[in-house]
């Protein structure tokens, strides 16, 4: 006869059994897991792409437009065939590469026609459009011959001494200023000067043409080859103005 016994554990009536604590907890599948990430960040997800997509199209823009610059100022500058037209260029363009070359090519100009002056300001112009251009060595040595050859030899060595401080420039530049520095001791026969220059070259650039001319100018002032020379502490003494003959010899050529 079966039992009557009611269960020693009854369950009242409504009430929730207890989860089983050893039973396994169901897997939420992946694409639920993505469902619910995506719930909870769609309007930060979909704000980054937003952003993003907007600065790759941004950049892009920016790149076509300079693009279209650089094209629009290279044909700007192929039509400057007269020195008025180059002289407006430049003038519009006098931040940007081909607007130094332009103030070069008048400088040149201007130089190669005895106008000092001009040159002078025209040199000074391009050196700052032409600073990370090979073309800025053009720049800086022709500002400063021509501030030699204009009759302002304190302003021309002060310029030539500028350069060879200027650890900026390359080797070659402060070399060819040092050599102009010893052509114009040599000039105003300052023997002690143009020996401490001769012996700066040996140092700076002793390969050079620059270091080789100044070797030969120590020669013919009949000073002895001495590696111990001291190199110019000061500015040589004052010295009569020098006529446009003294002047260094210095070539520099026209770009037309």
């Amino acid at each position: 006869m079966a039992s009557s016994q009611p269960p020693s554990h009854p369950v009242s009536s409504g009430a929730t059994p207890s989860a089983d604590a050893s039973a396994p907890v169901p897997e939420v599948p992946f694409d639920e897991k993505l469902r619910q990430f995506w719930a909870r960040n769609r309007k930060i997800i979909t704000t980054i792409c937003v952003i993003v997509l907007l600065a790759i199209i941004g950049k892009g823009a920016m790149e076509i437009i300079q693009e279209q610059r650089e094209k629009a100022v290279m044909a700007d500058y192929a039509k400057a065939t007269s020195d008025a037209q180059l002289k407006t260029f430049a003038a519009a363009h006098d931040t940007h590469l081909l607007g130094g070359v332009a103030y070069l090519r008048l400088a040149d100009e201007a130089f190669t026609a005895g106008k000092y002056a001009d040159a002078i300001s025209l040199y000074g112009k391009a050196v700052p459009a032409l600073k990370t251009s090979i073309l800025s060595h053009r720049a800086v040595m022709g500002g400063a011959v021509a501030k030699v050859l204009s009759g302002d030899r304190a302003g021309g060595e002060a310029a030539f001494k500028a350069i060879v401080s200027d650890l900026s420039q390359p080797v070659s530049t402060r070399a060819e200023a040092t050599y102009q520095l010893a052509v114009m001791a040599s000039a105003a026969g300052d023997d002690t000067v143009l020996q401490g220059y001769v012996t700066q070259l040996s140092t700076l650039s002793p390969q050079s043409i620059w270091a080789q001319r100044a070797a030969m100018l120590r020669a013919e002032a009949g000073l002895p080859a001495t590696a111990g020379a001291s190199q110019p502490a000061s500015t040589p003494a004052a010295a009569a103005p020098a006529a446009v003959s003294d002047a260094p010899k210095v070539t520099f050529p026209s770009s037309k």
